[in-house]
């Protein structure tokens, strides 16, 4: 007998034999690697609660592509920059691409996409209900990046479209997603909070095209105390799982305050669930049923079935764009926060209520098909939005504010949620970006955060490391 063969037997052999352990699949933890300065004095102004270098919801804010690791944000002279460095390096090269914040709002954040059909790295950003800004590289700048110098030549002119094709006028939320075949896609909201609708491009290597609107503001909702005919869908995310299905979790916005308990609270209500298995073009509802054409007729509706996979009423200020993640088996995960019943029925200042009493829920699908749902005993202390990773064993890591990381082991079925990581010492402000691709690169958490800062002073930007388990 071979020896490779002996080998093999003998490994099944340790499986199969009782009192023979295998090696216990780790559980979350976190381990802090490294820490850098991406600029020392980033503009710093609050607005809608947040910052514009900080804001969870841009995707990517930071990214990682072929052992190089990109971020944007804006200077203190308010100028759009990227910066890059070697995964691990403690040098960030940066380069200003030739854009100027337009506004003091934080809702004008610069996200980042990369086409893989020809190695283009995309920035859309400075937008809120408006125009946007457009900026790509060369071709092949993200294939080759030892061998490229990183410099303002390598970046087109910012364009008010995107090569020519204008989308619309009223523009929000800008998030790339990579397709499976290296296409890139941009979803973003036609119109204004309280009345709009999500939509889709799409990027094929040669030019540009919308896809369409997919979800609709139309539709009467009524709650205990009133009616609302129209509204938003404020997705917590979109991203392919690893088989090739698109995710999105979300809620609605009423435009009408009527279907609140006090004028004080935020309209958002219901946490819905919809998946695409042909990139975007259609959309079903949990049960598969199809919901909703991208560009038809026909789009996902408030008054649709089999969308709500956790409901609540407008009265307990249930957060939107929170944060959503795919396991290894494809399965949905997704993080949520509000108010809990247990502290009132009705939240009166979403701001004040949600930093008092806001507690965060990890929300997915289990290998049954059914939808599970766990507290996160760790408080917001904050009214903003938390981050949901898993790592390469499928535990699960929630971000919060202020930099702050709990975990929940699979073995444990997401059921033992405990604080890693206080953040004390990294003095951040609240929201924080997180590297979405880097952990399946080399299983590192990075979190970019900016530091308190008062008025308008400038304050320091900073990524930190984390290592996850081996």
């Amino acid at each position: 007998m071979k020896r490779r063969t002996v080998l093999a037997s003998a490994i099944l052999a340790a499986v199969a034999t009782p009192g023979i352990a295998r090696a216990a699949v780790p559980g979350p933890s976190v381990t802090q690697t490294g820490s850098t300065t991406l600029d020392g004095q980033a503009v710093f102004f609050v607005s809608y609660d947040g910052l514009v270098n900080n804001n969870s919801f841009q995707k990517n804010g930071l990214l990682t592509y072929k052992g190089y690791q990109y971020a944007v944000w804006y200077t203190a002279d308010k100028n759009a920059v990227v910066g890059r460095r070697v995964l691990g390096g403690s040098t960030w090269s940066t380069v200003r691409v030739g854009h100027t914040l337009k506004a003091d709002d934080s809702h004008n954040v610069i996200s980042m996409g990369v086409s893989r059909t020809d190695g283009r790295l995309h920035l859309n950003m400075d937008s809120h209900s408006d125009g946007f800004t457009y900026v790509k590289s060369v071709a092949g700048l993200m294939d080759n990046p030892a061998g490229l110098s990183w410099t303002a030549a390598r970046f087109g002119a910012p364009q008010s479209t995107l090569d020519g094709l204008a989308l619309t006028s009223q523009f929000t939320y800008p998030q790339f997603v990579a397709t499976p075949e290296g296409r890139l896609q941009l979803s973003y909201r036609v119109a204004i909070s309280g009345n709009g609708r999500n939509a889709l491009a799409e990027y094929d290597g040669s030019a540009w095209t919308a896809l369409g609107e997919w979800s609709s503001s139309t539709g009467t909702y009524t709650s205990e105390h009133g009616s609302s005919t129209a509204r938003n869908m404020y997705l917590h995310g979109i991203d392919y799982d690893r088989n090739g299905r698109l995710h999105s979790f979300f809620t609605w916005r009423e435009q009408n305050g009527a279907v609140m308990c006090s004028s004080g609270g935020i309209t958002n209500h219901d946490t819905g669930y919809v998946y695409s298995d042909d990139r975007g073009r259609t959309w079903r509802n949990n049960a598969g049923t199809v919901v909703g054409t991208t560009g038809g007729s026909d789009k996902v509706a408030v008054t649709d079935s089999g969308l709500v996979i956790d409901a609540l009423n407008p009265d307990h200020s249930l957060m939107n764009q929170e944060s959503q993640f795919t396991d290894s088996a494809g399965l949905p995960h997704a993080i949520i926060s509000y108010v809990p019943g247990r502290f009132g029925q009705c939240t009166t200042d979403y701001v004040a209520d949600r930093t008092a009493n806001g507690r965060a829920f990890h929300v997915r699908k289990n290998a049954a098909g059914t939808w599970q749902k766990t507290e996160i005993p760790v408080p917001l202390n904050s009214s903003q939005r938390t981050k949901l990773v898993l790592d390469k064993y499928d535990n699960a890591y929630a971000i919060f504010p202020f930099g702050r990381i709990a975990g929940a082991s699979k073995a444990s079925g997401h059921t033992d949620w405990t604080l890693l990581y206080d953040g004390s010492g990294l003095n951040a402000f609240g929201e924080v970006v997180i590297d979405e691709t880097r952990i399946a690169q080399d299983n590192v958490l990075s979190v970019m955060y900016q530091e308190k800062s008062s008025g308008t002073t400038p304050s320091a930007l900073h990524v930190v490391d984390f290592a996850l388990p081996a």
